[in-house]
């Protein structure tokens, strides 16, 4: 069963132990350390920077209903159709309509994470639509049968050999081709098929409060064809996607170009007002945004976790986890993997089925580090840790155990107690968890509190 313990922990130990996945994401890793710190160098001040994206986000959080229904008035005037989805089920229905209305056969759809998180590939295979990923990473883990490694680079734990054997198994290529050539490969399949698609679907890195448009922004320029060709566009987009203003896409989409990739801009940034009208030449019949909350509200209700809403999705703190560059993306067994999907998932999802992931950390503080706006990510993981406990998630051993352990914490003539052999026995014997990956805890013999008695005694 998906999110369980057990699940994530048989998969992780496999990870681990594998030392050629751990050196192709230390390899693809180390390419994106080289380059952000000269994107970086934009900024004349980097940490106002990121302040400052902090606070547009904290507003734009803060009165996300009323930026929500602007959005949804300015983008209505100019002709797209708003559809509210409170859960992933409900915008999946809502697609089946669309599709249903446009006899849709085949659907192109550009890298979007929120439709891996409905399961939207999934969802119209069994309503007999194809559905053809165009972002080359996310059509290279279609071929391949698995779902993302990775917010911004899917295909990351794949080498450029990978994907050349798995080119020549699925579309019958010569498994010695270049990038260049595999790209080339790539490019005239899917050409063929924006021509043949009825519907379009895309994501949205931002979407834009006063004037009601979606951003988009990419390196391929595949969002824009998914976008242009078919007849029928749709967005789906999570409430949390909002800014206030055009104006702070000037601070948002460098700052995501430098900590999703280390880019300055990226090639293609698009904003979608709607679909085409009557002296436009391109661009759909009709445009659908779907506005998705699938548990958001669940953050947004919590003024501690409220915070991890401003995420704007660079993959930063993926790249600088410890714990993700052995584990992989696949472990966590959601859409968010890495910190920030460590602290949304139990949100978004089941507390109960996920909080193990909020456990899967070292809390060293790297993740809150490089994040682009200033997340307080590993404060969150203990948050989401004294939440999971709060509402007793917890087995009566484990609370029993750190009951004992806070007691005799708290009291020095506990701590004194015993010799350091029969502490060592006592603790060994009652965290059995920590001596499975571990050396056993070894205590002295004599407390630091006893050995300065025993000096100033002297």
């Amino acid at each position: 069963m998906k999110g369980t313990v057990a699940s994530f922990i048989a998969k992780s130990t496999v990870k681990t132990a594998d030392l050629e996945h751990r050196r192709k994401i230390n390899f693809n890793i180390e390419k994106y350390n080289a380059v952000v710190p000269q994107g970086k160098q934009q900024f004349s001040d980097l940490k106002l920077a990121r302040e400052g994206a902090k606070n547009v986000k904290w507003r734009a959080v803060e009165n996300l209903a009323s930026y929500l229904e602007e959005f949804e008035k300015q983008i209505t005037a100019h002709g797209a159709k708003v559809i509210w989805a409170e859960t992933g089920e409900q915008a999946l229905v809502e697609i089946g309509k669309i599709c249903k209305k446009k006899k849709c056969k085949t659907l192109v759809k550009s890298k979007s994470m929120v439709t891996e998180e409905i399961h939207l590939n999934a969802f119209l295979a069994k309503h007999g639509i194809q559905s053809v990923e165009t972002d080359l990473g996310e059509y290279i883990q279609q071929l391949a049968g698995e779902p993302p490694y990775h917010i911004v680079t899917p295909a990351m734990h794949k080498s450029k050999e990978d994907v050349a054997k798995l080119f020549s198994e699925k579309l019958g290529t010569s498994p010695d081709l270049s990038p260049g050539q595999l790209t080339m490969v790539a490019r005239k399949t899917l050409r063929e098929k924006y021509v043949q698609a009825e519907v379009g679907v895309t994501g949205a890195n931002f979407i834009v409060a006063d004037i009601g448009a979606v951003a988009i922004t990419e390196n391929e320029g595949n969002a824009r064809l998914c976008c242009a060709w078919p007849k029928t566009h749709i967005v789906i987009a999570g409430i949390e996607k909002m800014l206030p203003s055009l104006n702070d896409l000037g601070l948002f989409w460098p700052l995501l170009a430098t900590y999703g990739t280390g880019q300055k801009l990226t090639v293609y940034n698009t904003l979608v007002c709607g679909p085409r009208r009557t002296n436009e030449n391109d661009g759909p019949d009709e445009m659908y945004v779907i506005l998705l909350d699938n548990g958001r509200t669940n953050l947004l209700a919590d003024a501690k976790t409220r915070e991890a809403l401003y995420c704007i999705r660079c993959g930063a703190c993926l790249n600088a986890c410890p714990v993700y560059k052995n584990i992989g993306g696949h472990s966590y067994e959601t859409a968010y993997s890495g910190p920030i999907g460590s602290v949304i998932t139990p949100h978004l999802k089941r507390m109960n089925d996920y909080k193990h992931l909020s456990y899967a950390s070292s809390l060293c503080g790297n993740c809150t580090e490089v994040c682009a706006v200033k997340i307080d990510l590993h404060q969150l993981l203990l948050e989401n840790r004294h939440e999971a406990v709060k509402r007793g998630y917890s087995r009566l051993s484990e609370r029993i155990a750190w009951k004992i352990w806070k007691k005799a914490g708290l009291s020095r003539k506990m701590m004194n107690m015993g010799s350091g052999w029969l502490k060592n026995w006592t603790v060994n014997k009652m965290f059995r968890g920590w001596r499975k990956h571990r050396s056993s805890l070894s205590f002295s013999q004599k407390t630091f509190n006893e050995l300065w008695k025993e000096r100033n005694n002297n």
